[in-house]
């Protein structure tokens, strides 16, 4: 079997697309993959390391007020179209599937253009534009949310899969409280922003990390790379506080904690949904669509995370919120992890392979 998988820009395209790469090296022995992404984004790191063969293309993604910006982008659309034409007549796939970002617009065209059976997985709860579009093109469109199915068309055939970055969460071994110097015998919040992390945010979390000093409770505070330094060089917490710029396969890290207190990403949603990790989700108002604020609603909708909106984070109502909730036999906190127990639990990779595989059968 011969797949073209393509998704760019940020690792909660990148790793969803990992994942269902994954699950097909198990599945097919004679399999051969090929990866479009973009020129300039982490993508282009990541694939080759991980032995993925790897075609870039040049193309950037259009952005509302810059016109002239605009022309050139669209110029850069259709040499990319043009080139991944030249790609897959030569690639001959069976199969084209996108994950995400505007790297995917000339491959899933491309792909229609030559009757290859393409496919579309939109992680978060609102769909970008891209994929809108594209879900016409597309045999399948695959999403991380059962309400996503209202975005698209009802000719589209949608099907709820979850959200692939949450495959492998149950197969993690949990890192240990005593990795970071911690006591079991203490509940664990770990905050976390992003790789990159958020300076807004953290400014915030000063207020309630200092009223957390010497509390019942130990905080794993991650600041993102690009904020460690500055943050640590200001501040200084109690021993029950531990702050690190970054830190690998943090679902491994949910697996060990009480509470996560995050930003609401679809990969971050769908590991604190498999690890059952009860959660404060702030979402970005930075991003297209406002997409992570609806992604955080629909946890919070069903009863299994809280919300609070970035204008409305304050330390010391969030020491008073993560208090009560992890005070002894607190209704609300029990309520969020009896929900997210019972959360049904979709081994997405499974799904999307399965799918492929059945509508190939089909082909006369």
């Amino acid at each position: 079997m011969k797949i073209i998988v393509s998704a760019g820009g940020t690792g909660g395209h990148i790793y969803p697309a990992l994942a269902i790469i994954n699950k097909f090296k198990e599945k097919e022995k004679n399999l051969d993959i090929l990866y479009i992404g973009t020129h300039n984004r982490m993508e282009k790191d990541i694939i080759p390391k991980n032995n993925i063969k790897y075609e870039e293309l040049v193309i950037y993604g259009l952005n509302k007020g810059y016109f002239i910006r605009n022309i050139k982008n669209i110029g850069y659309l259709k040499k990319a179209y043009q080139k991944c034409l030249q790609i897959m007549q030569e690639f001959k796939p069976d199969v084209v599937i996108g994950v995400g970002g505007y790297v995917t617009m000339p491959v899933i065209l491309a792909a229609s253009k030559l009757k290859i059976k393409t496919f579309i997985h939109e992680q978060n709860s609102i769909p970008g534009k891209a994929n809108k579009l594209l879900s016409k093109k597309a045999n399948i469109v695959f999403t991380s949310f059962p309400k996503s199915r209202e975005y698209f068309s009802k000719k589209t055939k949608c099907i709820y899969s979850g959200n692939p970055s949450g495959d492998n969460v149950l197969s993690l071994k949990p890192y240990q409280k005593e990795d970071f110097g911690f006591s079991n015998s203490k509940p664990l919040i770990v905050i976390t922003t992003g790789s990159l992390g958020s300076s807004s945010v953290n400014d915030r979390l000063v207020e309630f990390l200092k009223l957390s000093n010497n509390a019942f409770y130990n905080v794993l505070f991650i600041t993102g790379e690009r904020n460690y330094d500055e943050f640590i060089k200001h501040n200084k917490f109690s021993k029950n506080i531990k702050v690190i710029p970054y830190l690998d396969n943090l679902a491994a890290l949910f697996k060990t904690s009480e509470l996560v207190i995050s930003r609401a990403g679809a990969s971050t949603i769908s590991e604190l949904l498999m690890s059952e990790t009860p959660a404060i989700l702030i979402p970005s108002p930075n991003v297209a669509n406002n997409h992570q604020y609806y992604n955080a609603k629909e946890l919070y909708d069903n009863g299994l995370s809280l919300m609070i909106e970035e204008n409305n984070l304050d330390g010391q109502k969030l020491y008073n919120e993560v208090k009560s909730l992890l005070s002894k036999n607190n209704k609300l906190y029990a309520n969020m992890k009896v929900n997210l127990k019972n959360y049904e639990k979709k081994q997405a990779s499974d799904i999307i392979y399965n799918e492929v595989k059945e509508v190939l059968a089909n082909v006369k």
